[in-house]
């Protein structure tokens, strides 16, 4: 019964080779995170911005371990659900880690389609709209989907020109922070200022790192993608690692830029439009729509590499089994899984037309550090379950290190802000209504 059904349901496309794949991790963690999260986290650390940044992406390293010893070992769709499920065998449990990957990669992408109309379309079109952001979001992610359907291999190339795009305005910053340092601008004394006005520094310290954790989580992304990588047990652990190196390097240069040319609270009260605050004291003479244009480029990468996470994830658990099978109905022709591709569009529709995405960063920053604990905790679980084929092993002391740090930094004594588990707890609350 299984052979026929593997033979009359078409399988998805193998086209995504090292370099596709290193590109398509770049280009995730480096996309809204930084073009819409620097002034958020410059609001909660200060001119320190640098190493909020710096200490997410060692935690994120160390579980980026864990998972490229799990995807060697079960190279398919699904990700931390699928590992979820294999290791404590509990289908509440896996239906709930599924739900709030999904979901954090849905809000992450209606988040990036409203800072597509809110911040960088504004700015792009001289500081107004004609039409209502809410209905441009709306038609925004009706355009991702398309691509989505279209085929993984336009849309993997789609982000291949996107995230050469974006990381083209990010090399603008850092060379505009050059000059400008060269010139003699910049308060180099900002550097080591932690914001201590309402919390201890360490509390500052580890709130600003559990929010910039949302911006240094896209490697989980790329996991979903496993069955339509080429040799994924070997090309994983190279493109993993080094884009999340290549990314964390941006990421602090960035950073330092930022706080040498422009005051935190400045950079705070721009929110997802601190680039070009910095763009604009760096080098007032530089057109800011140009680099509008860039930022814009990079929210629609984002959110199309987090649409395409969110698909195959909902087709990985159905072919798991754990959800209903119709949502792995792949498409005849396009090879696409276009019913998870459907869903998942219709529940982005819905959050970015009704609800304010931009508190839900936290949140989802919390869910995520909730779920890599138990993939650390997992990873070690599933060693008594050992497979045939080679594969990458971490150590062992690394998931336990990852495991504890992702639980502190979801923990209340991060000094994470209350609201952010009351909308965690409504969206669990959901979660659980779904696996009713």
């Amino acid at each position: 019964m299984a052979d026929v059904t593997t033979e009359s349901e078409p399988q998805l496309k193998r086209v995504i080779g090292p370099g596709l794949l290193l590109l398509f991790v770049v280009g995730d963690i480096i996309g809204t995170g930084v073009y819409a999260l620097t002034g958020t986290v410059a609001g909660r650390i200060g001119g320190a911005l640098w190493l909020p940044f710096l200490l997410a992406f060692a935690v994120a390293f160390v579980t980026a371990f864990s998972y490229l010893e799990l995807v060697g070992k079960y190279p398919r769709a699904a990700g931390a659900a699928l590992y979820t499920h294999k290791a404590f065998g509990i289908q509440f449990l896996t239906f709930m880690v599924a739900f709030t990957v999904m979901s954090s990669g849905l809000t992450s992408a209606a988040s990036a389609a409203q800072a597509f109309g809110g911040t960088y379309l504004k700015q792009l079109l001289g500081g107004s709209l004609v039409v209502p952001a809410a209905v441009i979001a709306v038609g925004f992610m009706l355009l991702l989907a398309a691509i989505n359907l279209r085929g993984v291999a336009e849309s993997v190339w789609a982000n291949v020109v996107l995230t050469l795009i974006e990381l083209s305005g990010l090399l603008i910053i850092i060379v505009v922070g050059v000059y400008a340092i060269a010139e003699g601008k910049g308060d180099p004394a900002r550097l080591t200022e932690i914001d201590t006005a309402a919390q201890a520094p360490w509390l500052a310290i580890s709130s600003a790192t559990a929010l910039a954790f949302f911006a240094m989580v896209g490697f989980e992304d790329s996991v979903n993608m496993a069955e339509e990588c080429r040799e994924p047990v070997r090309i994983f652990p190279k493109a993993m690692l080094t884009g999340m190196g290549v990314a964390a390097l941006i990421y602090v240069l960035v950073a330092v830029t930022s706080s040498l040319l422009v005051p935190s609270d400045e950079l705070a009260a721009a929110k997802s439009g601190a680039l070009l605050k910095v763009l604009t004291a760096g080098a007032p003479g530089f057109p800011l729509w140009v680099f509008a244009l860039i930022g814009l480029l990079a929210v629609i990468n984002s959110a199309l590499i987090n649409m395409l996470m969110a698909s195959r994830l909902v087709y990985g658990m159905a072919n798991e089994g754990i959800i209903p099978r119709a949502f792995g109905t792949v498409h005849p022709f396009r090879r696409t899984p276009w019913v998870s591709i459907g869903f998942t569009t219709l529940i982005a529709v819905v959050l970015v037309s009704t609800v304010d995405i931009t508190v839900l960063g936290g949140t989802t920053s919390l869910l995520l550090l909730v779920v890599f604990t138990v993939v650390n905790v997992a990873v070690l679980v599933l060693r008594r379950d050992p497979v045939e084929h080679a594969h990458f092993r971490a150590p062992t002391a690394l998931p336990v290190v990852g495991a504890v740090t992702c639980a502190f930094l979801a923990s209340p004594v991060s000094g994470r802000p209350a609201r952010e588990y009351g909308i965690a707890a409504i969206l669990l609350a959901v979660g659980v209504l779904l696996w009713g």
